[in-house]
């Protein structure tokens, strides 16, 4: 199972030549075909769906959003969080797309192993770091980087409260991992291994 953000370090894999489930986040559905849409805003579903998402593939969204589609009968809502957080970060609606895709990897991958890529959380020049950016529902090139902290802490929150999955993270060789995502069910390659 394949688990794809958005972050620049991904457009150095051809998604077309990798075998098995393939969950991605927002725009990802513009280039290529997924089994499985993240998107928790509201627009991005909007986006999809006007835009003719694959049909064989679900689309997933908040519980807020969900009804809003009911026309639309690929339409599920994101699962339910494992843990009860005391922080602003541990609110369902704080988590954005890319922790909600790991969460849903975790919750229904039918083997041990879940392969991300493009989680790249860290910005090379201090503004964004998305390959969708300067499009229709994400922010200009010129933006600066989102503060990656919430995305660290709720993957980790995955990793941690998933210790029979294996989490293989590709990546640039550059790349650090965060010291919340060292677990022992957790690894790093390098993309060119994919």
């Amino acid at each position: 199972m394949y688990v794809f953000g958005n972050g620049e370090s991904r457009t150095l894999v051809d998604i077309n030549s990798l075998d098995g489930i393939k969950i991605g986040c927002n725009a990802i559905y513009r280039d290529y075909a997924i089994d499985h849409l993240v998107c928790v805003d509201r627009r991005m579903v909007i986006e999809a769906i006007d835009n003719g998402i694959n049909d064989n593939a679900l689309v997933y969204t908040r519980e807020d959003w969900a009804s809003q589609f009911k026309d639309f009968k690929h339409i599920r809502t994101v699962p339910q969080l494992p843990y009860n957080g005391t922080e602003r970060w541990d609110e369902p609606f704080q988590w954005g797309s890319g922790p909600y895709a790991v969460l849903l990897a975790a919750k229904t991958c039918k083997g041990d192993t879940i392969r991300l890529l493009g989680f790249d959380l860290y910005s090379s020049n201090q503004n964004v770091n998305n390959i969708y950016k300067d499009t229709s529902n994400y922010d200009s090139a010129d933006k600066r980087a989102v503060d990656p902290r919430y995305w660290i802490h709720q993957i980790g929150k995955v990793f941690e409260l998933y210790p029979r999955r294996n989490f293989v993270i590709y990546q640039l060789p550059e790349w650090e991992i965060p010291k919340s995502w060292i677990h022992p069910n957790v690894t790093v390659d390098t993309i060119s291994n994919l």
